[in-house]
């Protein structure tokens, strides 16, 4: 047995011939009787109160405890006790991914599941807790994707309450526990009239921003992160080494995403346009900390700037007070009513640039890999999985390749 039952209803004492006998304690005929105690793992002991008449109860108990321990899958009962917001809050200091992920992560849990789920102990969650939160996330979230990925940062934490003790198994592997729907998988690039013509919605000083997107594939943070020294007018190139990350604490440089340093072709064109915004818009000195808040402090000439010029782009604001009131005047998403946000775009952000983007250079030859080289990706191979839908056929390649061998052969009608 993993310990032992204490009665507090009788006690043992030993009489004047040196004989134990039971005896009553002050506490006999109130409170619960029985106190099921145990020694934990970790060492501080555990107990479990239980009613008169109910000793089997409290020995099966114990039983219990020793069955878990012996199997490893014993649990501490006050650890089941903490809260999910409790462990949440927690576990979100405990991360050591990017710090940009950190707080698409941490948006997610504390916007989208702690305001439903922090309240609940870790010890009952269940699957049907779960699935009922998914059915009110798809009132509050109507994007399927985005769903999904809230979803997997709760598995997350989940998984980590399992592997830490408080939890016995994640309810959100339950068979009956379905997941949101990846979506489509499918990417529907702009068309090159949508992109332009959000082009002329936009302030003059950011209309650049579209070239440096839909015509050199780049990222919205490489975008305002690009600096003067980047651009490599007398050979063709832009450098991309760079961008401006947004923080909790500020904004800051930081290299590009997964720290893919890379070269991207400047086609004439996009040169032509750097060239004119920078006369129209003298590039401006900012000096942000390198990598982290309170990092060494790095200055580097800019292309774009705030409305003010007097600092670096934040993209959330840029997003929220030019980009979708751009993308209203364009025709994209439908104007906000008064007093209200615009539409999530969440499908047609800046990134949907990158993706025109690989749909002219796939439509014109251009190879995976090269093209997995310019966006900045770390596997061709994952590339190919994202936009081989908007690769051309294989089969009106095969037709035209045959038809290439029969040119000429039937050019002159046969003679009897």
């Amino acid at each position: 047995m993993a310990g032992h039952i204490q009665d507090r209803w009788y006690k043992t004492e030993t009489d004047s011939n040196g004989k134990p006998r039971r005896v009553r304690t002050e506490r006999h005929g109130s409170g619960l009787r029985y106190r099921a105690r145990y020694v934990g793992p970790d060492g501080p002991e555990r107990s479990k109160s239980f009613r008169d008449g109910q000793k089997r109860l409290a020995d099966q108990w114990l039983a219990h405890i020793e069955a878990d321990m012996s199997r490893g899958q014993y649990l501490d009962p006050c650890a089941g006790r903490v809260t999910f917001r409790q462990y949440a809050e927690k576990w979100l200091t405990t991360q050591t991914t990017a710090m940009t992920t950190r707080e698409s992560v941490e948006s997610a849990i504390r916007g989208h599941a702690i305001p439903y789920l922090g309240p609940r102990p870790l010890g009952s969650f269940k699957p049907e807790h779960i699935r009922d939160w998914l059915s009110q996330l798809e009132t509050a979230v109507p994007a399927s994707s985005y769903r999904r990925v809230i979803y997997n940062n709760l598995a997350a934490v989940l998984n980590a309450a399992v592997d830490d003790g408080p939890l016995s198994k994640n309810p959100c592997h339950a068979q009956s526990v379905r997941p949101p729907a990846p979506g489509t998988g499918h990417i529907v690039p702009w068309s090159g009239e949508r992109v332009f013509a959000v082009r002329a919605a936009l302030p003059a000083r950011y209309r650049a921003t579209i070239d440096l997107g839909g015509g050199c594939g780049l990222r919205q943070g490489e975008i305002f992160g690009l600096p003067v020294d980047g651009i490599r007018f007398d050979s063709g190139w832009l450098h991309v080494a760079n961008q401006v990350k947004v923080t909790k604490e500020g904004l800051l440089f930081a290299p590009p995403k997964r720290d893919k340093v890379r070269d991207v072709p400047l086609p004439d064109c996009v040169a032509h346009v750097l060239k004119a915004h920078m006369e129209t818009f003298p590039p401006v000195e900012i000096t942000l900390p390198w990598l982290r808040v309170g990092g060494p402090l790095v200055t580097k000439r800019l292309l774009f700037t705030r409305l003010d010029g007097a600092g670096a782009v934040r993209r959330t604001d840029f997003n929220d007070r030019v980009w979708k009131p751009a993308l209203v005047a364009a025709g994209v998403i439908p104007a906000s009513k008064p007093g209200e946000l615009h539409q999530a775009a969440r499908e047609h952000g800046m990134h949907a640039l990158r993706h025109f983007y690989a749909s002219v250079l796939l439509d014109a030859g251009e190879n995976v890999k090269a093209l997995s080289n310019y966006l900045g990706h770390n596997d061709p191979g994952f590339t190919l999985r994202v936009y081989t839908h908007l690769m051309p056929s294989s089969d009106a390649r095969a037709r035209k390749a045959v038809d290439g061998l029969y040119d000429g052969v039937f050019s002159t009608p046969a003679t009897p």
